[in-house]
């Protein structure tokens, strides 16, 4: 397939995509506003940072797959890419120990004041009396906002400095997750706004999604006690800077960011802003994921999903209609004899009738003179259509699930 890499990808996993066979070019300075010209003749388009915008997909005249070199995917039109019939894939969980490392890392500067101490240092002042008053991290509550793989790894590595460690409390959470929380002793909380009155630091590792946008409200800041730590290594769109701002001057509140509302999109920009300019907040630059051992991680997945894809098998796709698949209110069954042609009558037969296929699956067994499959279809079906399928030559039997 012809691939596009449109942000910075190593030498040695270029050199394996083009020994699978894959054509590849490796553009990283396209921006968003480049990409639309850049895409024709192109299967595969791969991203870290780059927007893919709808204005990319409608000028794709060969794409079938978008590939997010990360976990995030709000930066790529995916309605856009579903209207289109592209595919779109990220590579959720390669880079959730760097994160979680970074944040641990902002929650260790605060405590001790490092920045500001390596400040005075290089400035020729030495100001132990005033920074030899500090907390400490043992005995302390962190909270934790998001339990995907990131969540999952900061409190890991909090419990490993002995922190007391609370989460909101979730219906059928995951049972591993919830074997880990309960194995390192998390507290449960009702709801936020309760985590958020009980904890001394709390740590965001939430999606930029619709319901998480201003997640650090105005109403949330107010449950917050005075001296709160908040660190955000999710996306700037969590937070509203500007009631953060006031609740820092009115309740003390120390912050740790790695990402702004208004943050450049490119790797080197001018970028003015008020909230990681203050004093209170020490700031990073965006640069959760980039270490070199996730770096590594997530480009073996991105070749992980580039050939999946190729064998029929897209991993990690965050715009197929699950939901849709699922509300199908009939599963055809049609066992069949592995031969020429049966699948197109088969599809040939509930075409007539009518009745739309939303998925299929079909199964090849040992031998490989008979398979099953496994088609789910909206409609109605009745007795004649699965006599109708029965009639079709090479098929064994037919059998229907309504749900």
């Amino acid at each position: 397939m012809k691939v596009l890499i449109a942000d910075k990808f190593s030498d040695e996993h270029l050199s394996r995509l083009t020994e699978l066979g894959h054509e590849v070019s490796l553009e990283p300075s396209l921006s968003a506003d480049d990409l639309p010209s850049a895409i024709k003749g192109y299967q595969v388009l791969v991203v870290r940072s780059t927007k893919v915008t709808a204005a990319t997909i409608s000028a794709a005249d060969e794409l079938n797959l978008v590939i997010r070199a990360g976990a995030g995917t709000n930066t790529i039109a995916l309605d856009a890419a579903a209207t289109a019939g592209v595919f779109v894939c990220n590579t959720p969980g390669k880079n959730a120990v760097a994160v979680a490392e970074l944040a641990m890392g902002l929650i260790m500067a605060i405590d001790r004041n490092i920045p500001d101490q390596v400040k005075d240092l290089r400035k020729g002042k030495w100001r132990k009396k005033r920074y030899a008053k500090t907390k400490g991290l043992a005995g302390r509550s962190i909270g934790i906002v998001g339990l995907g793989a990131i969540g999952l790894e900061v409190a890991k590595r909090a419990h490993a400095f002995d922190m007391e460690i609370a989460v909101v409390d979730r219906p059928n959470r995951d049972p591993i997750r919830l074997h880990t929380l309960t194995q390192i002793g998390a507290r449960f909380e009702p709801t936020l706004e309760a985590l958020a009155a009980t904890c001394d630091i709390l740590s965001f590792h939430v999606p930029a999604a619709p319901q998480t946008e201003g997640l650090v409200s105005r109403e949330l800041l107010a449950a917050m006690r005075p001296g709160t730590v908040i660190v955000n290594t999710a996306r700037g769109s969590v937070i509203d800077e500007e009631a953060l701002l006031e609740a820092i001057e009115e309740k003390k509140l120390r912050v740790g960011l790695d990402v702004y509302a208004s943050e450049p999109g490119s790797g080197e920009a001018a970028f003015q802003s008020t909230l990681a300019q203050h004093k209170s907040v020490y700031g990073t630059h965006h640069i959760g994921a980039s270490t070199n051992q996730a770096q590594t991680a997530i480009a073996d997945a991105v070749i992980e999903a580039i050939e999946a894809f190729q064998d029929g098998n897209p991993l990690n796709c965050v715009n197929l209609g699950v939901a849709d698949i699922e509300g199908s209110p009939l599963t055809v069954m049609v066992r069949h004899h592995n031969r020429v042609g049966v699948l197109a009558g088969v599809l040939g037969t509930l075409r007539e009738a009518g009745l739309n296929v939303e998925h299929m699956e079909n199964f090849v067994l040992k031998g490989r003179d008979a398979a099953s499959a496994l088609i789910h279809v909206v409609g109605n079906l009745g007795p004649d259509t699965v006599a109708e399928l029965e009639r079709v030559d090479n098929v064994i039997a037919v059998s229907v699930n309504r749900r």
